[in-house]
């Protein structure tokens, strides 16, 4: 699978937008059928980030997402505010 992280500066959001989004998409795929790991060298900022996303993609309205990553993943996780106007974009990809 394509690597989003390669595309995700720390404590930015990705540079390549529709890289990550075809990564990010291809990981909520293949999460149907088989595990997929979603990691970053932190753990909150990038990964929070790629969560909420697919977690968008999964029907979690965009305005929810960041929220709900940090209910149920962990509680600073997308960390920038470039992380989280990169969620909120996404959306309407």
């Amino acid at each position: 699978m394509a690597c989003a992280e390669g595309a995700l500066a720390d404590s930015r959001a990705p540079a390549d937008r529709r890289d990550a989004a075809a990564a990010l998409r291809e990981a909520w795929h293949r999460a149907a059928s088989e595990r997929v790991e979603v990691a970053c060298v932190g753990g909150r900022g990038r990964t929070g980030t790629a969560l909420a996303c697919i977690a968008i993609l999964d029907g979690v309205p965009a305005g929810s997402a960041v929220a709900f990553v940090r209910e149920h993943y962990h509680p600073r996780a997308v960390e920038t505010l470039w992380q989280r106007r990169y969620v909120h974009r996404f959306a309407g990809s």
